[in-house]
C-alpha cells in the first residue's frame, strides 16, 4: 500500500509530519486547505482509522503505526483551542499515482 505523507502547519508556526499507510486520506485531508482544529481533530482521526482498516482488509491486521499516529495528533491538537487554524501541506505528492 502507498504510503501518504502530509506535513500539518499549527498556529505557533511549527510544523509537523502526518503519517498514513494509504491514500484513504485524501478523503479526508485535502493539501492546501486550512482546517481549525476541531475539524483536523474529527478528519484526521477518522482518515487514520479507515486507513488502519485499510491494512486489515489487505493483510489481516491492523496498523499499529496508525495508533502512533492518532496518539500523536491528539497531544498536539490539545494545545490549541478548537478554532485555532492549522494548514495541510502534501509532502510526498508522488504517492497520489497509485491506489490501494
Amino acid at each position: 500500500m502507498p504510503e501518504v505523507l502530509l506535513e500539518l502547519h499549527w498556529p505557533d508556526g511549527e510544523a509537523s509530519r502526518f503519517y498514513s499507510p494509504s491514500t484513504i486520506v485524501y478523503n479526508f485531508l485535502k493539501p492546501g486547505e486550512t482546517l481549525s482544529i476541531a475539524e483536523l481533530e474529527q478528519k484526521g482521526l477518522a482518515a487514520l482509522r479507515e486507513a488502519s482498516e485499510r491494512v486489515r482488509a489487505r493483510y489481516g491486521f491492523a496498523c499499529t503505526r496508525t495508533d502512533e499516529e492518532a496518539s500523536k495528533l491528539r497531544q498536539r491538537l490539545a494545545m490549541y483551542s478548537l478554532t485555532d487554524r492549522v494548514q495541510v501541506r502534501e509532502i510526498s505528492p508522488e504517492v497520489r499515482e497509485f491506489s490501494d
